[in-house]
Order: structure tokens, then C-alpha cells, then sequence
């Protein structure tokens, strides 16, 4: 009778905990508005002096003076000038990276790493033990011969199971303190090339946005990756990190880091934040669109009251096809709002960013959907400046021109296969 007991009894904690746990993973956003504290209500905007103080009061990120931030397009704009970085490392290099893969890219970065280990570098490169599946061991293993400390984080074990849907799913690579990177981009060979011609032996050469930054900023690029190396190994690092104001930088920037919490998490405030600070434009770029109801609600709103809202996402060369059929489960409600909705054509469009008004921009790692949102650590540049986000909207007009706009009459006549798979897709939305 006892036994009987006891075995119900664990059964119904194991049920209770699973039940939790789905739970979690697939709560959405606890947002619903964003509503400003005036007489009027109307939240704050981008182009008023209180935006700054406003996105570091609710998300924790500090934009600070003097930031240098240029765009890097793709591979072609990326990796020349990324690897010419890591050979003038001096010090040390950081890197936190999610996703590699064999070929070209991963064997000049191995080659790069070992040189500048040898001239007495110190290279801490952590990398999230699933999104680099794909790589053998013996990379690894000859990295660490090599003298890299490779350190892999929240590796794929039953201890870890707590935190084994919450990936690090940062880009963030350091060097003397002087010189970050961030992005979508990964350590593989699917990046190189323009974004816009398909990559001899059939994989894409991938339509990427990345950023290389010099100035305050990179500190708090730095402190992301500190934070998720003292998780991974007990060590804290600290030393003297350049603190440099540029002449003739950026009017204000600075790298969130974002992680999942209880409750509405930073990315998400950031978010709501811009969209609801819109008043002309806002133009999205992102590879895996799969906004929740009050986030497709907030760029419904966004369009009503005369904002010109436009978001490019992935198109049929995607390569995650379940994300895209999630996000064609919003497109009617999106277009029947006044959103305009286009599909990159020429490759695999992976970038993820935003621009408000001509003066508010983002360039990172977050996608616009629950994983990147709720459940995953993220870095994203964020930018007040006009130079630096008209650079942005041009990219986004450039990338207009090889896309394909939804028409809403169009769409409403797709089949019903179409429509089945679309919601299907959307009910797991939440854990793509």
C-alpha cells in the first residue's frame, strides 16, 4: 500500500515538474502595451532627450558617448576584416561564439587562434555546446593543444537539464578591449560570400549584418562574455580593459545583454520600447519572424497611427522552415493592419535588425520570436545616431530590391495545405 503510494505520488511530481516546465518554455511575452507616463500617454520616442534614459531605466542598457560602430555586410564585408583584427591581438582575444561548422572559415580561425597563442596571447573562446554540434572533437582537442582554453557552455548533460533549453545564442568577439564584433554571423562556411549569390556546391552564401565596434561600448560586450565564462568555469576574469572615448563616434551606443527571467525579460522591453517609440518609419530585418499576438499587436498599432512599418523576413531558401511557416501565420493579420511584409529571395537571409526613424538602430544576435525573446542569452548593438541608422536603412532598401512583397489578396488564395502547415507551425512557434 505504501509502495502504491510512493509511486503515485512520484509520478504526480514528475507530471507537475514536466507540466512546469513546457509552461515555461512556452509562456510568450508578459507585455501586452507600453504606455508613457504624460497626460497624453503616448510613449516615449526615439528622437526625444528622455529615450536614452528610458531604454536604460527598463532594460539595463547603458548607451554611452564615443562608440565607433561600422556595418559589415555578409562574409565578404565580415571575415577579411575580422581575421586582420585577431592577428594585431596583442593581449588577449575573447570569444563567444554559437554556432560553427567544418570547412574554410574554422580552420583560418583555428590557424589564426594557435599563431597568437604562440606570440603569448591569451585566447578564452567559449562556445555553446550545442550550436557548435556540427565540429568534430578533434577541433576542440586541437585548439586546447594548442594553447586556446576552449571552453564549451552548458554542455548537453543530465546535471544540465534545468538550463537545456536557454542557450547562449551570442556572436561577441573581443580583442585588447580595443576592437568587438557582433552579429548573426557563425564560424562557417555557409557566410562567406556576397548574401546575394548562392555559394558553388549548393550551400547559400548567407545575407548577414554584423558590426565591428571601437569605444565604451565593447566593455559591456566584455562583460557579457565574463558572465558567461564564470558560469561555464568558476573563473571570473578581470584585468584592465581600454576605456576609450572616440573623437567623432557614435552620439550614443551600447551592447545589451539579454537573458531569460521571470516575468518580461530585457529584450522584449527593448522591443516594445521601439516599436512603440515609432513615429515615421520602422523597417525590421529578421530571419526568424514568429512575433507572439501582443507583439504583432504592437506593430498593427504601430501602423494605424501613420508609422510606415515594414519588415523583410526569410523567404522560400530559408533554412528553417518551420520558422518561416510560423511567420506566414501572422501575415494576415499583419497585412489587413498596414504592414508591409516582404520575403528575401536570392539566399538565406540571417540578419537581425532593426532601424526607427532614421535615428534608432539595432544590429545583433535577436531574433524576433520567443527562443531569442524569453529563453535565450542574446547581445544586441544598440545605436542613437542618425549617420549610423540612415547606413542601416539604406542596407534595408538595398535588400528591398531583392525581395518579394506580400500581397495580402495573394496570400489569402495560397491553398489550405498551406494554411494547415502554417498553423501547425505557429502552436510550436514558441519553442522554434
Amino acid at each position: 500500500m505504501l509502495t502504491d503510494i510512493l509511486h503515485g505520488a512520484l509520478i504526480a511530481m514528475v507530471a507537475v515538474a514536466a507540466t512546469i516546465g513546457v509552461l515555461f518554455v512556452t509562456r510568450g511575452t508578459a507585455l501586452r502595451r507600453v504606455r508613457g507616463v504624460s497626460a497624453g500617454g503616448a510613449p516615449v520616442a526615439p528622437c526625444e532627450p528622455e529615450f536614452a534614459v528610458t531604454v536604460a531605466m527598463l532594460t539595463g542598457g547603458t548607451l554611452l558617448p564615443g562608440t565607433r560602430a561600422e556595418l559589415a555586410l555578409n562574409g565578404d564585408g565580415t571575415f577579411k576584416r575580422l581575421w586582420a583584427d585577431l592577428r594585431s591581438a596583442e593581449r588577449f582575444i575573447t570569444l563567444q561564439m554559437y554556432y560553427a561548422g567544418p570547412g574554410r572559415v574554422a580552420n583560418e580561425l583555428a590557424e589564426i587562434l594557435a599563431e597568437r597563442v604562440r606570440a603569448g596571447v591569451r585566447v578564452l573562446f567559449l562556445y555553446d555546446a550545442f550550436g557548435v554540434s556540427d565540429l568534430p572533437r578533434a577541433y576542440w582537442r586541437a585548439l586546447r593543444e594548442a594553447g586556446v582554453r576552449a571552453v564549451p557552455f552548458r554542455p548537453l548533460r543530465f546535471r544540465n537539464l534545468w538550463v537545456i533549453q536557454n542557450r547562449a545564442h551570442i556572436r561577441g568577439i573581443v580583442v585588447d578591449g580595443r576592437v568587438g564584433w557582433t552579429g548573426g554571423f557563425g564560424i562557417d562556411d555557409k557566410w562567406l560570400g556576397d548574401g546575394r549569390t548562392p555559394s558553388p556546391g549548393g550551400r547559400d552564401g548567407w545575407r548577414e549584418t554584423n558590426v565591428r565596434i571601437e569605444g565604451p561600448a565593447i566593455r559591456q560586450l566584455q562583460a557579457a562574455f565574463a558572465a558567461a565564462w564564470a558560469e561555464a568555469t568558476g573563473d571570473l576574469i578581470s584585468g584592465s580593459f581600454v576605456n576609450t572615448r572616440l573623437e567623432g563616434g557614435l552620439a550614443a551606443a551600447g551592447v545589451l545583454a539579454t537573458a531569460p527571467t521571470l516575468g518580461s525579460t530585457s529584450a522584449e522591453r527593448l522591443l516594445a520600447l521601439s516599436v512603440a517609440g515609432a513615429r515615421e518609419r520602422l523597417y525590421i530585418t529578421n530571419a526568424y519572424f514568429a512575433p507572439d499576438r501582443a507583439f504583432t499587436g504592437l506593430l498593427v498599432k504601430a501602423a494605424e497611427r501613420g508609422v510606415d512599418v515594414r519588415v523583410l523576413v526569410g523567404g522560400p531558401r530559408t533554412d528553417v522552415r518551420a520558422a518561416r511557416l510560423a511567420a506566414r501565420a501572422r501575415y494576415d493579420q499583419l497585412l489587413s493592419g498596414g504592414v508591409r511584409v516582404y520575403e528575401y529571395q536570392p539566399t538565406t537571409l540571417h540578419a537581425k535588425t532593426f532601424v526607427v526613424g532614421s535615428v534608432w538602430a539595432s544590429v545583433g544576435t535577436m531574433n524576433f520570436d520567443n527562443r531569442s525573446l524569453a529563453l535565450n542569452d542574446e547581445v544586441t548593438l544598440v545605436v542613437l545616431d542618425r549617420d549610423f541608422a540612415r547606413q542601416l536603412e539604406d542596407t534595408f532598401h538595398d535588400d528591398l530590391g531583392q525581395a518579394e512583397e506580400i500581397d495580402l489578396a495573394t496570400f489569402r488564395a495560397r491553398p489550405l495545405l498551406a494554411r494547415v502547415a502554417e498553423w501547425g507551425a505557429n502552436q510550436v512557434a514558441p519553442l522554434l
